[in-house]
């Protein structure tokens, strides 16, 4: 069920919230073979369903009661496991909660467990994880796309409401359009990123999968805002998105960039997205084209920054503070050597090494300071843009969910499914991946809704009206 429909039977007492507690618990039971969640609070969860449903009874209960949350397992969550998918925290628990998570907590959403990602957020398909690879519950001989795997799964295969991922170069949108749900990307500084462990902070930014775009607004309204433990959190207004649903998309301007919808893009995938451009048009909505002039830099730009600052952010492990520390060292530079060449993965330890290089002496303006360069161009572009349309329409990914361990070999194709959502992350826009249909194997297949800063009250509404269609 959508949260809506939670609502509803919740209202008529056809249900509680204990029960519906008890039947995601069930499933997550039944599908473990598709390895979610890294942590299952069941114990936590059935406490806290009781005592919600006394609130519901006395008539104080919040607007999220009966929204259960799987969250990513870089969000901290007070006295639960933190581990970022990785052995380096494999035991390591949150001190406190993160922004979004006390503001979920307060309108008496529940969490129902900690969901598994590709370690420390990189990769683009949960394979990269300490504690094994995710599975695509439509296809479990699939990858589920990554970062956030277990969310979209966790949402996908009816083990949660709605689920928090994190989002560096499409970690929320990509999986959800191969698992067939909603995965929403906000603009840069709507949600506060206190407590999400960072891999890219110019980048990162908390996201939501959800059956349906009403859950979806519903969880953004709630965890906006400026937050005055992140100095990166914008102090613009929230907007009630809800409010805005069905408002007429007559008039709208959509923008189709040429350099989207070339020969490397899955057939299917373009006559579905092109069927959906066809029903926008007959309901009154402008078809312009478009160009993006530098999106062939998008990838090289998007890896060179992200690199660099994961290799800045990662620093602090270590083995001197907290996580994995090494056994049998005799020097303090041994325990550093060793803890983080046994506590990283293949991957982790590949990014480190090139970020470190792009900001060495001698390196520092040939790579990273070029490539900030490059990213002020790719974000004037979308300002150029943004002047023309309203919103603007691609594909989520080149193609439908790959097989588990077909791009493992080489990392460059694999870095290349992220091709379409990088943009939006360096940019700082705001971006919605919705199912669409499926291809001939029966494998989701999702489209993108790009807006301008602080517009998500646009993509959800489009978002909204292609949903009902």
């Amino acid at each position: 069920m959508t949260f809506q429909e939670i609502q509803q039977k919740l209202s008529s007492k056809q249900i509680s919230v204990e029960e519906i507690v008890k039947n995601y618990l069930t499933q997550i039971q039944n599908k473990k073979s598709l390895n979610a969640f890294i942590d299952v609070f069941e114990n936590e969860a059935i406490e806290n369903a009781i005592s919600i449903d006394k609130k519901i009874q006395n008539g104080n209960a919040g607007k999220l009661a009966g929204m259960v949350i799987a969250v990513k397992n870089n969000i901290a969550i007070q006295n639960h496991l933190l581990t970022c998918g990785s052995k380096i925290l494999e035991n390591f628990k949150s001190l406190f909660d993160a922004t979004a998570i006390s503001r979920l907590k307060k309108e008496d959403a529940l969490f129902i467990g900690a969901t598994n990602l590709d370690e420390f957020a990189m990769g683009s398909s949960t394979e990269t994880s300490y504690f094994g690879v995710t599975k695509n519950p439509i296809d479990e001989t699939r990858v589920c796309g990554g970062s956030s795997g277990g969310s979209a799964v966790a949402v996908a295969a009816n083990m949660s409401t709605v689920a928090l991922g994190s989002e560096t170069g499409g970690s929320v949108r990509q999986p959800s359009a191969f698992c067939g749900v909603y995965g929403l990307k906000p603009t840069y500084g709507r949600i506060s990123r206190y407590g999400l462990v960072a891999y890219g902070s110019s980048l990162d930014q908390i996201g939501i999968c959800g059956n349906s775009v009403y859950d979806i607004a519903l969880t953004l309204e709630t965890i906006s805002g400026v937050d005055e433990n992140d100095s990166t959190s914008a102090n613009v207004i929230v907007d009630n998105y809800i409010s805005n649903f069905n408002k007429n998309i007559k008039g709208l301007k959509v923008g189709i960039p040429k350099e989207y919808f070339t020969d490397g893009l899955n057939a299917e995938i373009k006559e579905s997205i092109f069927s959906q451009i066809e029903i926008l048009k007959s309901n009154g909505v402008e078809v312009v084209e478009i160009s993006l002039p530098n999106s062939e830099y998008t990838i090289p730009t998007y890896l060179i920054i992200a690199m660099a600052e994961a290799s800045s952010n990662l620093a602090r492990f270590d083995g001197a503070r907290y996580g994995y520390r090494a056994n049998d060292v005799k020097t303090l530079l041994d325990m550093y050597i060793k803890s983080r060449s046994v506590g990283f993965g293949d991957e982790v330890k590949r990014r480190i090494m090139i970020g470190t290089y792009v900001l060495s002496s001698g390196y520092y303006d040939a790579y990273y300071r070029k490539a900030q360069k490059v990213r002020r161009l790719i974000y004037q572009d979308y300002v150029d843009v943004f002047r023309k349309v309203d919103f603007i329409i691609t594909p989520t990914t080149p193609t439908t969910a790959f097989k588990i361990g077909e791009k493992n070999s080489d990392p460059v194709t694999m870095y290349l499914q992220d091709i379409f959502t990088v943009s939006a992350n360096l940019a700082g826009i705001c971006g919605i991946s919705i199912p669409i249909g499926k291809d001939k194997l029966g494998l989701p297949i999702g489209m993108q809704i790009l807006g301008k800063h602080f517009d998500e009250k646009t993509i959800l509404n489009v978002a909204n009206f292609i949903e009902r269609k």
